[in-house]
């Protein structure tokens, strides 16, 4: 098969057209292929209905080399996909006693009976290779036909993702359409907007052969992706050495290569100083402290957060003076760095990180309009206060505070790594 090749995804799903359920299968599947220097290119989201399934998979077929669906095999009434898919293929379905045997097994291991309806699932295009689904009853299909190749996966992603990964990347790598090693470096930032980040970096990476560069903004941070469709054109040690270029530019700017985190980022690098960290949050309403929580093994590091929405509740349980309430206003420098310390002080902590501010629609004064946030860090350091000024709605202005707060730690963090202990600030200083 010549490379490169043209890859469509198709999902299917009444649900994914309604918005009922996002799309996280385009997203994963994207990933993956950038992994293995493949850019698809389109993805189609296809109601449960034979008719449209039937015409939209024909056209793909007729301009793709390798086209991957994902839901429609389960067994219920309106999973069609693998009757309508074998109608337009001109493939004969056959009985598969082995998927009925899995199924039953699948069941026994759960004390239940099978279902009737699920010896649907025991269907398969008879020049179709079975994919084993060992976390659900619906197996997947791998075609080969007219040069071409179909995958079919199911639609849950706790099934989906290993039959992809253990099944279907060794196939394909073995079809060559896959390389062996993974061409696929992803550099992520923050601080940056996708334009900018793009004039710093296109001139380390102009004019190098076979190397594909994709940017991926979201939630206050960009992407930068690597990749190269021939090994042999641009090989692993040298997507490294232009990832190490790129890492030395953006500086601060720099997070990390992959995919974690920034509470993750700042999870390690507390970890290596032995250091703890506790929140206060307002206006973020608990988004802060489930960034942590989200972490295996955070209580390492994080003793515990507390949503100080009301007034009352920033004196009670931050511990925030109430005639500093008065005589500044819930949302100042004084009252987020008040929040932070007294995060330290009620949890027990060697960080403290807060946010409270007017994320909207209402709220706000002259002075401090809708988007105003500030933020609030204690250190072993000192204290610092930051302020921020969001035009989102509600939602984005809450999500880009909590990024926010978290890539300002972060920076803190590698700042107190490079300088001398105490030595880096005054300890009563203010940063706006």
């Amino acid at each position: 098969m010549s490379s490169p090749i043209r890859v469509e995804t198709i999902t299917l799903g009444d649900e994914l057209l309604l918005g009922i359920r996002e799309n996280a299968h385009l997203t994963y599947l994207g990933v993956q292929f950038a992994h293995h220097g493949i850019e698809p290119a389109a993805n189609l989201v296809i109601r449960d209905q034979p008719d449209d399934i039937h015409l939209f998979f024909s056209d793909c077929w007729k301009r793709s080399d390798l086209i991957i669906t994902t839901g429609g095999l389960g067994p219920t009434s309106d999973d069609l996909t693998r009757e309508s898919i074998a109608e337009a293929l001109g493939e004969k379905l056959i009985y598969d006693p082995s998927i009925e045997q899995a199924i039953k097994e699948r069941f026994s291991s759960l004390h239940r009976e099978m279902p009737e309806s699920n010896l649907k699932q025991c269907n398969r295009f008879e020049n179709a290779e079975v994919l084993s689904n060992p976390y659900g009853t619906a197996p997947g299909l791998f075609l080969k036909k007219d040069g071409k190749i179909l995958v079919m996966l199911p639609g849950p992603a706790r099934e989906m993702h290993p039959m992809f990964e253990d099944q279907v990347v060794p196939r394909l790598q073995k079809e060559g359409i896959f390389p062996e090693i993974d061409c696929y470096l992803q550099i992520r930032t923050a601080g940056l907007g996708e334009s900018a980040l793009a004039e710093m970096v296109e001139p380390i990476l102009n004019d190098t052969d076979g190397l594909i560069v994709g940017y991926c903004a979201h939630a206050g941070m960009v992407d930068l992706r690597l990749s190269s469709h021939d090994s042999d054109i641009l090989s692993e040690e040298k997507l490294h050495e232009l990832a190490d270029k790129c890492r030395e530019l953006l500086g601060e700017d720099f997070v990390c290569f992959g995919d974690r985190t920034l509470a993750e980022v700042i999870f390690r690098e507390l970890r290596g100083l032995n250091k703890t960290l506790a929140v206060a949050e307002s206006c973020t309403g608990g988004l802060l402290s489930s960034q942590f929580t989200e972490i295996a093994g955070i209580s390492k590091v994080f003793h515990g957060g507390a949503v100080c929405y009301h007034n009352d509740a920033k004196v009670q349980v931050a511990e925030v003076p109430e005639s500093m309430l008065k005589q500044h206003g819930a949302v100042s420098e004084e009252v987020a760095i008040a929040m932070a310390m007294g995060a330290c002080e009620k949890f027990g902590a060697d960080y403290g990180l807060s946010v409270t501010g007017f994320a909207g629609p209402t709220g706000g004064t002259q002075l401090l309009p809708v988007g105003s946030i500030y933020l609030g860090y204690a250190s072993p350091l000192g204290v610092w206060a930051k302020q921020l000024h969001l035009r989102g709605d509600r939602a984005s202005n809450r999500r880009r505070a909590t990024t926010a707060a978290l890539d300002w730690m972060r920076r803190k963090l590698r700042k107190y790594k490079i300088e001398e202990v105490f030595a880096a600030a005054d300890s009563g200083s203010i940063e706006v």
